[in-house]
């Protein structure tokens, strides 16, 4: 894929969703029959907990329903955005990307995988603290930044 196109491709962010829940064996469960039966799929999660709540940040197909589910639901949440780049196949790639980011001054939030591969490949998403910044650097450095129409449906 060209470099125009994935820049083309990239109009509509990644989002995730932090949502806030008691830390009580069965509520990840809960929560994920409740996006599915809705027709939610989710493409990654994290949780980090603590000893009264947890936050379980998830990526999903479909943000719009599960924003409605969530509402409807009275599930305490809210929104963000993330940058999601292929890892090409190369054991050195991670170090490239991290070494890209350096360069351009970008700070690392957090990050976790995605459980989906859309390309076949490796997928990181991050949550830096410059999305745009962020993906032209990575573009320009021939890495492929993935639009929510990439982990969609």
């Amino acid at each position: 894929m060209g470099l125009q196109t994935t820049r083309e491709r990239n109009t509509e962010k990644i989002i995730q969703f932090s949502v806030y829940m008691e830390n009580k064996a069965g509520r990840l469960l809960d929560l994920v029959r409740l996006l599915t039966s809705g027709g939610v799929d989710i493409v990654s999660f994290t949780i980090l907990d603590s000893v009264d709540a947890a936050v379980i940040r998830l990526v999903v197909d479909d943000p719009e329903s599960a924003r409605s589910l969530l509402h409807e639901h009275h599930i305490a949440f809210n929104e963000s955005t993330l940058v999601a780049v292929e890892l090409p196949q190369s054991a050195d790639d991670l170090r490239k990307l991290l070494a890209t980011l350096l360069q351009a001054e970008i700070n690392i939030y957090f990050s976790y995988p995605l459980i989906t591969r859309p390309y076949g490949k490796a997928v990181l998403a991050l949550r830096v603290e410059d999305d745009e910044l962020a993906s032209s650097v990575l573009i320009r450095n021939q890495f492929r930044v993935l639009s929510q129409k990439d982990i969609s449906r």
